[in-house]
């Protein structure tokens, strides 16, 4: 027997149309690349959301058509999450701080037809105009005032917006249909797509709400500091607008004095990123003696947050949460927020606690399993292979059968990558990653490929890319070589072997000169036993 009750597709649109409605004087404000601050509300946005729907049709974008975006967190970012995907189009979220070769990647495999583009990341696409589809339509993201000097054929987005109607007729989709595209280069080879739709964007945005609900309400002020070009800023932008939270958006000045200055006279009570922003407003806060005005609540993630990060802001009453997920995972997985009793513990028990990664969020099932595939306890003493499932976590990578096919279990579940342990308490706790990745910044490096890239310079017989711990950006790479002969290659010569395939931030900061490489009982290098060998190295930056 079936309920009786109406089948009605979930879909992004319908969070703005909300919002206009129940929260209409909410709204985002925004550091714009133009050098001001912009402020408006979601009943505005809504309006501007159809102009641009009309116009992108205008541009001739078809309902499953590829649309890019390369570009800061503000307005019109968000305004292009809404009217991309309501019209039944793919909004694809380019990260700027991909290579070249990346990029030129995932532009053609997504066979974007056009890219939106903020004015400072122009200079990326003038680099790489000669190996994008030449049918490409590109979109400066600014007004004709502000338009700066190009070689390139460009349309400027205001005057697309300029004279369309404020209504659309949004049609009644799948709810299945795909609606936002994010490439992950988490592994080895190129870049992956995890291909979202709007019932599991729209799912996922009320599992950020649930948790989220108790601390973020009507009027409460946000800052997202993680990225709208990664993983859609953790959900904010549809979680944002059904609770009614004011959105304040950074752009391009993410430095520890530039981010205290906003939040500060913005009110920001919650605020959202990786760990190594947070380390430059903790600077910033040392500083000027004083936390900013109203910041009561922080949500870390990306990476690890070390744990004095957590003792600093909890010592000053700010509220951390510890969250984790993954691009796959739309992204969020687990969040921090702790029920009443922790916060009565003893402190240094409490942040025992908080530097754990959270507990599952409603939507997300876990599980941990041994190299035999069996099923561990969540006692937090076992360890396994993080596996999770869920309503907002991919089945397979877009276009890439490949992948897909190594990805899933034979239950159904999504193979994480991460080695965890889980407490009986349902608390999560990231214990290493079952592959030699490096995390830097809250963006993956691919070892396997920094060592192919280096190997290509004469000088290298042999070589081990692993992440060392860094204060600022958690890891960084280095380089662990056997020299081909007696004179040894330069780090800046290597890393010029290595600048055509890898973004500059990526390239290794340091090479070790060795004699040999561990290598294990099957042949391959022991990148366990050089991680112990360079237990006391100590990062150039730093020694």
């Amino acid at each position: 027997m079936q309920g009786m009750m109406m089948n009605r597709p979930l879909s992004i649109i319908s969070i703005l149309d909300y919002a206009a409605e129940a929260h209409p004087d909410s709204g985002i404000v925004s550091v714009r690349t133009e050098g001001d601050t912009h402020r408006t509300t979601y009943r505005d946005t809504y309006k501007r959301v159809g102009k641009l729907a009309h116009a992108l049709e205008k541009l001739g974008v078809k309902p499953g058509d590829r649309v890019a975006t390369l570009a800061w967190n503000g307005y019109r970012h968000f305004e292009l999450y809404y009217a991309i995907s309501g019209m039944g189009a793919v909004c694809h979220t380019i990260n700027p701080r991909l290579s070249a070769e990346q990029m030129i990647y995932i532009v053609g495999h997504a066979e974007d037809k056009v890219i939106f583009v903020d004015t400072t990341f122009l200079p990326i696409l003038e680099a790489l105009r000669d190996h994008l589809p030449a049918d490409l339509r590109i979109v400066v993201m600014t007004d004709r005032d502000h338009l700066p000097d190009t070689k390139l054929d460009v349309l400027v987005y205001e005057d697309l917006l300029d004279g369309e109607p404020e209504t659309y007729d949004w049609p009644d989709l799948d709810e299945n249909t795909a609606a936002g595209l994010c490439y992950t280069s988490g592994t080895t080879g190129n870049p992956k797509g995890a291909l979202y739709s709007h019932r599991s964007t729209v799912l996922h945005a009320l599992m950020v709400a649930a948790v989220m609900g108790g601390a973020l309400g009507q009027g409460v002020n946000v800052l997202p500091v993680v990225p709208l070009f990664h993983v859609n800023a953790w959900g904010l932008p549809y979680a944002g607008p059904i609770l009614g939270i004011n959105l304040v958006m950074p752009g391009p000045a993410l430095d520890g004095p530039s981010v205290y200055k906003l939040m500060d006279s913005e009110n920001v009570y919650s605020a959202w990123g990786v760990p190594t922003v947070w380390m430059g407003l903790l600077g910033e806060i040392e500083k000027q003696g004083k936390p900013p005005k109203g910041f009561g609540d922080v949500v870390i993630g990306g990476s690890a947050a070390p744990r004095t990060m957590i003792e600093a802001f909890e010592k000053m009453g700010i509220n951390v949460n510890h969250a984790w997920g993954m691009t796959e995972m739309s992204p969020i997985g687990t969040h921090g927020v702790s029920p009443p009793a922790v916060d009565d513990l003893p402190f240094d028990k409490k942040i025992d606690v908080k530097a754990k990664q959270g507990r599952r969020v409603f939507g997300v099932d876990l599980k941990i399993v041994d190299d035999d595939g069996n099923r561990q306890p969540h006692d937090g003493k076992a360890i396994g292979e993080l596996f999770v499932r869920g309503n907002a976590i991919v089945s397979g990578y877009y276009k890439n059968e490949e992948a897909s096919a190594k990805a899933i279990d034979a239950e159904g579940w999504f193979g994480t990558g991460d080695v965890a342990s889980i407490d009986p308490d349902g608390y999560l706790t990231i214990q290493d990653r079952s592959k030699d990745l490096i995390k830097s910044g809250g963006e993956w490096i691919s070892s396997i490929d920094l060592e192919s890239a280096a190997l290509a310079h004469p000088g290298i017989a042999n070589c081990a890319a692993i992440g060392v711990a860094h204060p600022k950006w958690d890891e960084r790479p280095v380089l662990v070589a056997v020299a081909a002969g007696e004179d040894k290659p330069s780090l800046d010569e290597i890393r010029e072997t290595m600048a055509e395939h890898f973004a500059k931030w990526q390239l290794p900061d340091d090479v070790i000169w060795v004699d040999d490489l561990p290598l294990t009982a099957t042949g391959k290098v022991s990148k366990l036993n050089l991680r112990q060998q360079l237990s006391d190295y100590k990062h150039p930056e730093v020694a």
